[in-house]
């Protein structure tokens, strides 16, 4: 989820709610990437005139982005996750009662209503590592130039799995809806996108983008829970993907005491109405361990997330 996808980088204080890149969040998620040790680049050629050779600067986001684009284990695991939700949606469809909403969100009865699924999109549809590869080769970060500009291009490759689940559960007669932290003006480019991969895209109104407007509900930053206050008032919602806790549930404080209590209240909900699909390049996981301010310099980010690792002392 960029905001992913979907990802507008905005600092946020210790008990705000969290981050989305969503892509997303950020929106594609919410891309942070920071800088680390320096290291070696090729010999300079013999032939050009004699000069120091300027050394690359290594990237935290090295390894999530290579997993993600060239490991069969990334692959495998989003097919995993699509694969177990199609053999749960015949269940969610044949109980009335079922939904992925959680009561917070639910403003109207569910029952009768036409059954759809809520998908984030960045990350969790749509595949948006070229453009974090391109943050790492360049030293860059995320900002909302350079983001809309690879969303302009319309070249996202879907996530391993999402199309097959997708297309099954259309000729089960659910409605895909794309809630996502992609801003509306993105929206065309985002919907040539989806169809370009053969992604189901009922028409317009699935998209369900950053500054949709819901009445009776304001929207705290990039949270997602007016929105899906929305989709609810005109679909039963079997079932919420998402790779960031905040695509399922409204995180109230992005701390790591407010996100494990979501997962403790809801943990039954995973694997049944809930599904997650793996990113470890962005989201409010990263945020969460410097306090959600981004206008700290990416070393004072860095040494931050150093220091929330457990080296079992």
């Amino acid at each position: 989820m960029q905001i992913r996808a979907s990802l507008v980088r905005v600092p946020v204080a210790a008990l705000a709610c969290a981050l989305a890149l969503a892509a997303c969040k950020p929106q594609p998620g919410q891309p942070a990437n920071t800088a680390a040790p320096a290291a070696p680049t090729a010999k300079p050629d013999a032939a050009a005139p004699a000069a120091a050779a300027k050394p690359t600067g290594a990237d935290d986001n090295l390894n999530a982005v290579l997993w993600m684009q060239r490991s069969v284990e990334y692959r495998a695991s989003a097919e995993t996750v699509y694969r177990a939700a199609a053999d749960k949606l015949d269940v969610a469809l044949k109980q009335p009662n079922w939904d992925a909403l959680v009561p917070e969100e639910r403003g109207n009865a569910a029952k009768g209503l036409k059954p759809a699924v809520v998908m984030d999109v960045d990350e969790t549809v749509l595949d948006n590592s070229p453009y974090q590869a391109r943050l790492v080769r360049d030293g860059k970060e995320y900002d909302e130039v350079t983001w809309d500009a690879w969303v302009a291009e319309k070249k996202a490759k879907p996530v391993p799995g999402v199309v097959e689940f997708a297309k099954a559960a259309q000729a089960k007669g659910v409605t895909i809806l794309y809630l996502s932290n992609r801003a509306v003006h993105l929206k065309e480019a985002t919907l040539a996108n989806l169809r370009s991969v053969g992604l189901p895209v009922a028409d317009d109104s699935v998209f369900l983008g950053l500054g949709t407007v819901v009445d009776g509900c304001e929207q705290n930053g990039s949270e997602k829970n007016c929105r899906r206050l929305l989709a609810g008032k005109q679909y039963r919602v079997l079932m919420q993907f998402g790779d960031q806790i905040g695509d399922f549930v409204q995180v109230v404080a992005n701390t790591s005491e407010g996100r494990d209590g979501l997962l403790e209240q809801y943990h039954d909900w995973f694997g049944e109405r809930w599904w997650m699909l793996p990113n470890p390049s962005y989201g409010s996981w990263e945020a969460m361990t410097f306090n959600n301010d981004y206008s700290q310099s990416r070393e004072a980010r860095r040494e931050a997330k150093r220091k929330a690792l457990d080296v079992a002392p």
